[in-house]
């Protein structure tokens, strides 16, 4: 009778460990689903939002081309990595990592899988990120990381339909910890020119809007040669 309890027990137990989504077979299917884009074009309006900055808005368009071509025109906007423009998940799971399934949540009505991952990988950058995964899309729509020498930021995505029905981010919002005193000097100097600023790292938060997606229309290599080294 007990030991039939036992097996009993065991079995559901089992189902139950058998059951839990793997956090790999996630990872690899939003990576597939951003591999369906081979190459795009859209423009994209900048708003910085830090307490101590006055930035007016700002306006670039953006060329992509598989897998990591990369160009940008812009009006001189220096506030975010030119790279941190064009969202891809490729670029926070191109190294080797380990993940771990943490369990499930709820972004914006949409039932999440919530994924870590930690390089295993001593030249990598990133030293943890959180993944909010929507499994039925196979789209990230939050993102917690800690970068080498960024610190702790979060990115924020809600997504568009373009032409061919690929969903690409519509928003991106990416907030951080921003402290005055590692501003470049010429910056900080303006900043602080007769006024008393409170040298305590702020909370800055970088607005970006996607519009006018062209999808897979295709681009030539040479778009991309002078824009190499911005990668």
């Amino acid at each position: 009778m007990y030991l039939r309890l036992i097996l009993l027990v065991f079995t559901f137990t089992s189902i139950g460990f058998s059951q839990k989504p793997d956090p790999e077979l996630i990872l690899e299917k939003v990576k597939k689903e951003f591999e369906k884009i081979n190459n795009y074009q859209v423009n994209v309006q900048i708003k910085v939002d830090v307490e101590f900055l006055k930035m007016r808005d700002r306006q670039a368009t953006i060329y992509y081309k598989k897998p990591d071509k990369l160009h940008i025109e812009s009006d001189n906007f220096t506030m975010l990595p030119k790279s941190g423009l064009n969202f891809s998940p490729l670029g926070f799971l191109s190294y080797k990592y380990t993940s771990f399934y943490e369990g499930e949540d709820t972004i914006k009505g949409h039932t999440v899988s919530v994924i870590k991952v930690i390089p295993i990988e001593g030249n990598a950058d990133v030293i943890l990120s959180t993944f909010w995964i929507d499994t039925e899309r196979n789209l990230i729509l939050k993102i917690e990381a800690s970068r080498k020498p960024q610190g702790t930021f979060t990115i924020d995505l809600e997504y568009i339909k373009t032409n061919g029905d690929y969903l690409l981010p519509s928003l991106m919002v990416f907030t951080f910890l921003l402290d005055p005193g590692m501003l470049p000097g010429r910056i900080a100097e303006e900043l602080y020119k007769g006024k008393n600023l409170d040298t305590e790292p702020k909370t800055g938060s970088v607005y970006i809007n996607y519009s006018e997606y062209q999808v897979n229309k295709g681009l030539p290599d040479s778009l991309f040669e002078q824009n190499d080294s911005e990668k």
